[in-house]
């Protein structure tokens, strides 16, 4: 099989996959999407995100809509998972974020460099007293690419209480940021600290968009 082969039946079955999470996303979530205009089709980017919940990817996923493919940096524990397993290895690169390794970075550049989208939670957990890491702004500063803020607003439980208590949630896209931009209007002793203040500045450009 040709590798356009490959990725046409690759986009062929996100697109089908995004299909039908929009019609359940739009069902539990009432899901209402903002900012799409900041999306230029002929610009890859690094979509950044606050992680709260395993609906985090599938919302995202859905809200960027099926031209717009997010490739995710994943937890190398879910691969564990025989449902998202498949799914990872297709749309996500895979890492240990509790023993990140040169390996785990080479892997993560490749997919910067090969993937237009990029989705990475820099928190790496769906802990709420976890900071943020500052691996989106090495890589932006790396690849070019601009960041790219998301703000996943829940209006109700969220992670959801099932069976019935699912929030009306709003995913509003931000202005791209360059890790150069972020750089200007940050200041610090030390590369370590500015990078580390950079990470906290973009973050609260996602709670802003």
């Amino acid at each position: 099989m040709t590798h356009r082969l490959k990725e046409g039946c690759k986009g062929g079955l996100y697109a089908l996959i995004v299909f039908l999470l929009h019609l359940l996303a739009r069902v539990l979530f009432r899901l209402r999407v903002t900012g799409r205009d900041m999306l230029n089709r002929d610009t890859g980017y690094i979509v950044v995100a606050r992680h709260r919940s395993f609906w985090d990817i599938p919302l995202l996923a859905v809200a960027f809509g099926i031209r717009n493919r997010i490739h995710f940096i994943a937890r190398k524990g879910l691969l564990k998972n025989p449902v998202f397993n498949p799914l990872i290895k297709l749309y996500a690169t895979a890492i240990d974020r509790d023993h990140f390794t040169r390996a785990d970075f080479r892997r993560v550049l490749e997919a910067v460099r090969r993937e237009r989208l990029i989705g990475i939670f820099p928190e790496g957990t769906t802990r709420e007293s976890a900071d943020a890491k500052a691996g989106a702004i090495y890589f932006a500063r790396i690849s070019g690419k601009p960041l790219l803020p998301v703000n996943i607003r829940a209006n109700g439980p969220y992670p959801p209480r099932y069976p019935f208590g699912f929030p009306r949630v709003t995913i509003s896209i931000g202005r791209p940021v360059s890790a150069a931009e972020l750089e200007e209007e940050t200041e610090a002793t030390s590369r370590a600290e500015r990078t580390q203040r950079m990470s906290q500045r973009l973050m609260e450009l996602v709670d802003a968009a």
